[in-house]
């Protein structure tokens, strides 16, 4: 079973629902049978590559939110992250900025083998430590962190090798219907918008577990039973050569 989810980086809803989603991996009886792929959905194009600004001046400007709604938006997410066992979750004093360079360093990590463990450690960085996944230096030391190469990491960022691949995982997003995030799509079949609980994501999970495997079929003492990839012969039956 392939579950693809489309986050950026800095959005509060996907830290919290990429949590979520790998609580219900971890729940799932069949879940080592589950392959998870994170990819980007970058949603900062707007803000400067060269510096950062404080969450609330950008919510502020953004979206004209008072004082007084922002920290009720942002309170409760961090309230929320905390009963999810998610603590730290800094969400109202932290930074936003352009991520793309960010997302270049997943679709980097993504194409060394390390897909869901950078996806892991740069939200953990972001919201539970405020780290400024921003610029190259953090970076770096995410990679390191990760086992990865720094100077080869340094290259393949500097050459900008994985913007194509960017912009070409948002357009599928776009093309499958996503108008935010986070986006999971499972196994081709269903698409879920936002950050949908671990209760509600086990039972899709359930759901299409028992849409896609073969079902063991028996109608009588006589009769071949037939599971996945072979059928035992009735007692009794001789095997023929």
């Amino acid at each position: 079973m392939r579950i693809e989810i489309w986050a950026e980086v800095t959005c509060p809803w996907c830290g919290l629902g990429n949590h979520r989603l790998n609580r219900a991996v971890e729940q799932f009886e069949h879940g080592d049978e589950v392959e998870v792929i994170h990819r980007s959905f970058p949603l900062s194009d707007g803000f400067p590559t060269d510096r950062t600004i404080g969450v609330r001046e950008a919510l502020r400007h953004k979206h004209g939110m008072t004082g007084e709604q922002l920290e009720t938006m942002t309170r409760r997410i961090e309230a929320i992250a905390d009963q999810e066992g998610l603590s730290p979750y800094i969400v109202l004093n932290n930074q936003v900025g352009n991520t793309q360079l960010a997302h270049e360093f997943l679709a980097y990590a993504s194409d060394e083998g390390k897909n869901r463990a950078a996806w892991d450690a740069i939200f953990q960085a972001y919201f539970g430590a405020a780290r400024p996944i921003f610029g190259l230096d953090v970076l770096l030391e995410l990679a390191e962190k990760l086992g990865l190469e720094r100077a080869q990491t340094r290259r393949a960022l500097s050459e900008r090798r994985f913007q194509q691949q960017v912009h070409d995982e948002a357009r599928d997003a776009r093309r499958l219907g996503a108008t935010g995030a986070p986006f999971i799509v499972l196994d081709g079949r269903y698409a879920l918008s936002g950050a949908q609980d671990t209760a509600t994501l086990l039972d899709v999970l359930h759901k299409l577990w028992n849409e896609t495997q073969p079902s063991i079929s028996e109608t009588g003492g006589d009769a071949a039973i037939c599971g996945p990839g072979s059928c035992a012969a009735p007692a009794g039956q001789p095997n023929n050569a």
